[in-house]
């Protein structure tokens, strides 16, 4: 099931009471059943919108339908996954609460240190290296482990068994890739933080279901899941338990108040508070629609254009303008060094990360050129097994790139741009960036609170100074009233306050009493 805003999305229920001869709108790939065509409506503009996740394979900016296909295509290719070490893998994943990469990363590791039946492979065999299957894994009673092995020709089929030692057998590639075991992760769980397995699933092959004892307290059970209890809960069932208790105030009230929850950056635009002297825009601007590139095809192209420019030093390119990157997708006279670069820097990302994609062109020249980009292109295309692009395939290879339509285009760059995001080279480069960003508020911080205590120690000096100077002049005013003189200056009377010079002029008049 498609996941919107990575939670997931109940279907409308059926009608009450539907006449077989009833007029009804229906979608056609969820079935939903509408009485009324704006509610229809509705619901199919939200499917065709590109805010859909794939549950499986963790694709984002998806419609419902691509979505539901992508599920579909990443679900067969979990069912590959052996049944012989499907209980050890199951067994790690249940309640960790490592990252989906890290946890891809151990299963991995650990799975392609094993050797199971059906598991295909390379044996030496008279000074040469052969395709083999293990039929058997034979072990007698002094703890050597030897395996029978079925030889297999370029059409897998069986020619012949024999048995080898384990030093014998080679691993060209290796059996679980990153990608492969994440999809398996995520077919296998229905929450993650912990990763928790399905309850049949978990039954099936023997896995217990029993909370940990790190755990134990954070969690809790609902309606047969599991959930995190917050940590409002946690707190005010600490508070319950005996021996603790809320201080009170001298006044008798509690003393621990909600506070406000100070806002932590870089958040998203739309969380931003508006500032006092911000200006007010009444009128909402009428969005442009001035685009060479169909409409359902802009944000692709926009997506694709800010993580290129973006990353831009990165994958070695040069900037390029929004009108620029349009006018190359929507050209049909030949390849444009623009989207010959841009391709060719995606596909050494995925190169250098040393995944899967590095074994489809491993029989490739290691380096991609203005002529040989298409070659690696279409080993993608094949590699990522999606119909509607892979149908691309013999234009491509014909140097007629150019002549494909602006929306396949931009969904080979989409795909692209999913694989370069999953590699560690973009993964540490985007760590960088909110590591940087982070130190960066800290110092902010760190400003901002010397700049306050900077302040108020001169508030607190200024608020010192007059009880000084108030003294001095009361000392001052004793003796001039002790000598019966008054200090007068061009007939003003001289103050001294606060370090400034305050007059006030007396009329000359002469003291007379009637």
């Amino acid at each position: 099931m498609p996941l919107l805003k990575r939670k997931p999305f109940p279907l409308a229920e059926l009608p009450n009471d539907l006449d077989p001869n009833e007029l009804v709108y229906q979608v056609r790939y969820t079935g939903e059943i509408f009485r009324d065509y704006d509610e229809y409506l509705n619901r199919i503009n939200l499917y065709r919108q590109r805010v859909w996740m794939c549950k499986v394979s963790g694709k984002t900016n998806l419609t419902y339908e691509e979505a539901l296909l992508s599920e579909e295509h990443a679900t067969e290719k979990v069912h590959l996954f052996p049944k012989e070490v499907m209980a050890p893998a199951l067994q790690i994943i249940q309640y960790s609460m490592l990252p989906l990469k890290d946890l891809a990363d151990m299963i991995a590791a650990k799975l392609n240190e094993r050797l199971y039946v059906g598991a295909e492979l390379y044996a030496r065999k008279d000074a040469g290296t052969y395709s083999c299957k293990i039929s058997n894994v034979l072990e007698d009673g002094t703890g050597t482990i030897k395996y029978e092995v079925a030889w297999l020709d370029r059409n897998k089929k069986v020619t012949g068994t024999s048995i080898i030692n384990g030093e014998d057998l080679v691993q060209k590639k290796p059996q679980f890739s990153r990608n492969f075991v994440k999809l398996f992760i995520r077919e296998s769980t229905y929450r993650n933080a912990p990763w928790v397995l399905h309850d049949k699933l978990a039954q099936s092959h023997g896995i217990s279901k029993s909370v940990p004892q790190n755990l134990k307290g954070k969690v809790s059970f609902k309606d047969g899941l599991l959930v995190c209890k917050k940590r409002k809960e946690m707190e005010e069932e600490a508070k319950d338990e005996p021996g603790n208790c809320k201080r009170k105030k001298l006044d008798g009230s509690e003393r621990d108040q909600p506070a406000e929850e100070s806002i932590k950056y870089p958040i998203d635009d739309l969380l931003v508070q508006p500032h006092p002297d911000d200006p007010v825009f009444t009128d909402r601007p009428s969005p442009s629609r001035d685009f060479n590139v169909p409409m359902e095809c802009f944000g692709d192209l926009l997506m694709v254009w800010d993580f290129v420019s973006s990353f831009g030093r990165l994958l070695h390119l040069w900037p390029f303008s929004l009108e620029d990157f349009e006018k190359a997708i929507c050209h049909k006279k030949g390849n444009l060094t623009l989207l010959v670069e841009t391709h060719a820097a995606l596909l050494r990302v995925l190169i250098k990360d040393n995944g899967e994609y590095v074994l489809a062109v491993q029989k490739r020249r290691p380096k991609i050129t203005l002529i040989t980009w298409t070659d690696y292109l279409c080993d993608f295309l094949e590699m990522v097994n999606i119909p509607e692009l892979r149908d691309h395939t013999a234009t491509i290879k014909r140097g007629h790139y150019g002549l494909l339509d602006a929306n396949a285009k931009l969904a080979i760059f989409r795909e692209l741009i999913n694989q370069a995001l999953e590699s560690n080279i973009v993964r540490e480069k985007l760590d960088e960036i909110v590591e940087q960003r982070q130190a960066l508020g800290a110092s902010r911080r760190e400003e901002a609170l010397e700049e306050a205590r900077k302040k108020r120690e001169k508030k607190e000096r200024l608020n010192a100074e007059p009880d000084v100077n108030r003294g001095v002049d009361l000392k001052s005013v004793g003796s001039a009233a002790a000598n019966g003189n008054h200090i007068r200056q061009n007939g003003d009377i001289v103050k001294k306050r606060n370090g400034e010079i305050q007059s006030y002029r007396e009329d000359h008049v002469s003291d007379k009493r009637s």
